[in-house]
């Protein structure tokens, strides 16, 4: 029940523009300080993987693990996503409860 209320409290935060997907995108977000939530798939490559927790610690960015990049991918409507952040602090705040 709670996987299907984060993906589409997600795809509603894409629909509302607030989701930036894609590894480049994502770092730039979080070194600007834009992003309040990032999410990670477990199936992230080791390097992708660390780069964006590293970058996630470094700028206090707050970030979740999720199953896999279909998941994700679904969620925002496109195909497999490893990574995605949510720059808004309403959406950010309560899809963190939900993935707890």
């Amino acid at each position: 029940m709670k996987q299907q209320q984060w993906t589409s409290l997600l795809g509603l935060a894409n629909r509302a523009r607030k989701v930036i997907s894609g590894e480049e995108l994502v770092v730039k977000e979080v070194r600007q300080q834009r992003a309040k939530l990032v999410l990670l798939s477990q199936d992230a490559s080791a390097n992708t993987m660390k780069k964006v927790t590293d970058k996630c610690k470094f700028y206090q960015v707050p970030f979740k693990m999720v199953e896999d990049r279909y998941q994700l991918g679904q969620a925002i409507g496109k195909d497999a996503r490893v990574v995605v952040a949510i720059n808004d602090a309403g959406f950010a705040a309560k899809l963190k409860t939900l993935l707890d």
